[in-house]
């Protein structure tokens, strides 16, 4: 990475790409399904890596938290996306999700394929926009203690 990225980002590549991995756990372990919706653990693993995030932006004193946490969620998006491609059998088992309607004719591949496409889609979208509120936050907590950036 150039010295003018990581200017930009406040973070090298590889800080990004750790910051992100810290989703994965919960990814691994809600698709098969050791972790139960509305539960303390759940929330642990749902609250702490975004609260890190902001904390190592904060902390590193990055110049623009919303652009470097906007980054790192889209790397989670990532994560995401692979983790749920890889554990997709596991996941759903001998029931997959089916589309329905007019699109229910379509033969079985290309449902998958469609469903598949939009599960990815929907996980970039879910890491990018919580990286932009993480970013937001961090953005707020920066202005509001007026920690300086480097």
């Amino acid at each position: 990475m150039t010295v003018q990225k990581r200017a930009a980002l406040g973070l090298s590549f590889p800080v990004l790409v750790l910051l992100a991995l810290l989703s994965v756990p919960r990814v691994v372990l809600h698709d098969l399904s050791v972790l139960e919706e509305g539960t303390f653990v759940n929330g642990v693993f749902v609250f702490v890596p975004p609260l890190v995030w902001i904390a190592v932006v904060l902390v590193r004193r990055v110049p623009n938290p919303l652009v470097t946490l906007l980054a790192v969620g889209l790397i989670s998006g990532v994560f995401l996306a692979l983790g749920h491609q890889l554990l997709w059998n596991v996941s759903w088992g001998d029931d997959p999700p089916a589309l329905g309607g007019d699109l229910a004719d379509l033969a079985p591949a290309a449902q998958a394929v469609i469903i598949r496409g939009f599960a990815v889609v929907s996980s970039l979208v879910t890491g990018t926009i919580a990286g932009g509120l993480c970013g937001l936050a961090a953005l707020a907590l920066q202005r509001v203690t007026g920690v300086r950036t480097a």
